[in-house]
């Protein structure tokens, strides 16, 4: 496979045409090797528009919600970034000239995307998701649903960081971007997504009689 040509037709026909129209964010998709996060035998659909496996439950989100994720973002050249559950988007974060952690929870996820990440010079911790690996981000992205937005992630945030994620209840769900101000955080609906939830932080099961 080309991956240079299936980057180009990635970003061509399913990023571009979403609206992601920040050049530096493009020109970092295009570079990225995205066939390095996901399980190797499944690096021929890296492309595709599909959420490709890593390890376990876990999977890649679509090219085209990453893109419109970071977008949201406006991250600059110099700032830090936490990326949890979301080892391309750091990647691409680092690619765009940030300072970049990417945290894993479980090892065998890692283990399939640490070679990539030292690659692209990217940080990285394994530790459970509610407990943010570091502080004072001046953003931070999850590629992966969570039920309702972690607290513990917001306070791993300086004033005026950002944090995008998608919030799913059912079948359907909503990426948010959250900012963290002195006075408060607030929170703005981006678009329509519904990646896998991030099962670490899945809510335990209600039983009633």
């Amino acid at each position: 496979m080309n991956v240079s040509a299936a980057r180009k037709i990635m970003v061509d026909s399913q990023v571009r045409v979403n609206d992601v129209t920040d050049r530096a964010l493009q020109a970092a998709m295009l570079v990225v090797p995205r066939e390095r996060y996901c399980a190797p035998d499944r690096a021929h659909a890296a492309y595709a528009e599909v959420e490709v496996e890593i390890a376990g439950s876990r999977r890649l989100m679509q090219a085209r919600d990453v893109g419109k994720l970071l977008q949201a973002l406006a991250a600059r050249e110099g700032e830090t970034a936490l990326a949890i559950a979301a080892p391309y988007a750091g990647a691409v974060l680092a690619q765009m000239g940030l300072k970049v952690t990417v945290q894993e929870a479980d090892p065998s996820v890692m283990a399939v995307v640490e070679a990539g990440l030292a690659e692209a010079s990217v940080e990285t911790a394994v530790a459970p998701f509610d407990a943010p690996a570091g502080s004072g981000f001046d953003i931070l992205i999850c590629e992966a649903a969570v039920a309702h937005r972690p607290d513990a992630w917001i306070a791993a945030l300086k004033d005026g960081g950002r944090m995008v994620l998608v919030e799913r209840a059912g079948h359907g769900g909503k990426a948010v971007l959250y900012v963290r101000g002195r006075e408060g955080v607030s929170r703005r609906e981006l678009f329509d997504a519904a990646p896998p939830m991030l099962a670490d932080l899945a809510p335990a099961p209600v039983f009633a009689l």
